[in-house]
């Protein structure tokens, strides 16, 4: 079993920490949030692993606790001699699934983690599935069973219990030896840069939010008049800067359906605000003159503009082509041993079909780069009628060149 200490932001301990995953290249990381009732995550714990061969079995595990000495909704201090480890491209930053691990860390403490290794997307390039759980890979490649009980409580509480303590150390516990697992599989298949290619994706992952585009996440926006998208534009805003002041589910403050409501109707008095549904009557109490004038406001500006860069010129009779696309796709996937989650969506395929309409090529990942290679100059092909598929005597399909 690795050694495990808790250490806090101010403790010494954490340069020592840093100094072994120098000397060592790698370390692993995990961390533990809280979502609920906030506008962004609260970072609650951070769970590291570093080589250390004085350590039992090899590996040290430090929960790093970043609420010591901060309330409840605060953050206290910042990650220090780690935090250069993070951004040092010597090192290799070992996490599973971590988007948003990343862009946590990106966020509270402006740290910019480099050189990750993450053992989901790895797992993919191994022939497993896109979203294979740590606790499926540790049992599949391992031979390791977790007991995985407290993912669901408060990791913003203190003290932590013994079996937080222990769920925490266990997400990191053999995440080194995992990865080390996974690299030597795609270093025999050849796959081992392509995994580092797709790892690479996450060093920009954040949950950053721009509120003079949230007004684009709204659902069937751009069937509104001019006039009224600006509106919901300001709307949005508005609600983005509110819920963030708030520290509060931008849900909360102002739903989807009032707003876009409210950016049809646009009242201009408090009465008027009482017809519109979800619009709850404290919520017109509270913020009634506010909303008013953040719809007056809107109405003067011009409208945003609906016109996206790639737009998608598809039609009913598409349905088998997006099909026919998907199955050289699935293919291909299934010969290469690969996730077919990591080769293209069907948003994708719906891109490389309307394009190929205009003779043009859209910028999407399955005509770029290692996926070309693999699939996306063949997909083209495909679409153009220079291939085609058959399913030969063993039940296979079977993509070929046609003759002639």
């Amino acid at each position: 079993m690795a050694s495990v200490q808790t250490v806090s932001l101010a403790d010494t301990a954490l340069v020592d920490l840093a100094a072994k995953a120098r000397a060592s290249g790698q370390l692993g990381i995990d961390t533990e949030f809280m979502s609920e009732g906030r506008y962004q995550a609260l970072l609650c714990l951070v769970q590291v692993a570093v080589p250390d061969p004085q350590a039992a079995g090899g590996n040290r595990v430090a929960l790093i606790d970043p609420l010591e000495g901060a309330g409840r909704g605060g953050q206290a201090g910042h990650l220090g001699p780690m935090a250069e480890v993070l951004a040092d491209p010597a090192v290799e930053i070992v996490l599973h699934a971590g988007r948003q691990d990343v862009a946590i860390l990106r966020r509270t403490w402006g740290v910019d983690p480099t050189n990750l290794f993450d053992t989901q997307i790895a797992a993919g390039f191994a022939g497993f599935s896109a979203q294979a759980g740590y606790g499926t890979l540790l049992a599949d490649l391992l031979g390791l069973h977790l007991a995985k009980s407290a993912g669901f409580t408060r990791w913003d509480l203190r003290p932590l219990t013994p079996e937080q303590v222990g769920y925490a150390r266990d997400d990191v516990l053999h995440i080194l030896p995992l990865a080390d697992e996974l690299r030597a599989r795609l270093t025999a298949s050849g796959r081992l840069d392509w995994a580092r290619q797709e790892c690479t994706r996450l060093e920009q992952a954040s949950d950053q939010r721009d509120p003079d585009t949230a007004w684009e996440r709204l659902p069937r926006v751009h069937q509104l008049s001019g006039k009224a998208r600006a509106v919901a534009k300001a709307l949005a805003a508005w609600r983005e800067r509110t819920a963030a002041d708030e520290d509060r589910p931008v849900g909360s403050v102002l739903g989807d359906a009032p707003l876009l409501e409210l950016a049809r109707r646009q009242p201009s008095e408090t009465g008027a605000l009482d017809r519109i549904r979800g619009l709850q009557p404290s919520a017109v109490r509270r913020r009634g003159q506010e909303l008013l004038a953040v719809i007056e406001a809107g109405a003067k500006e011009p409208p945003p503009s609906v016109d996206g860069p790639e737009r998608l010129d598809l039609r009913p009779t598409d349905a088998p082509l997006i099909a026919l696309a998907e199955a050289l796709v699935r293919a291909r996937a299934l010969d290469a041993g690969l996730a077919y989650e990591l080769l293209a969506s069907r948003s994708d395929l719906e891109h490389v079909i309307s394009a190929a309409r205009g003779k043009t090529a859209p910028t999407v990942r399955t005509l770029v780069g290692w996926r070309r290679d693999l699939v996306g100059a063949e997909l083209l092909e495909l679409l153009a009628g220079g291939r085609q598929l058959r399913v030969d005597q063993a039940g296979r399909l079977v993509v070929e060149a046609v003759e002639g």
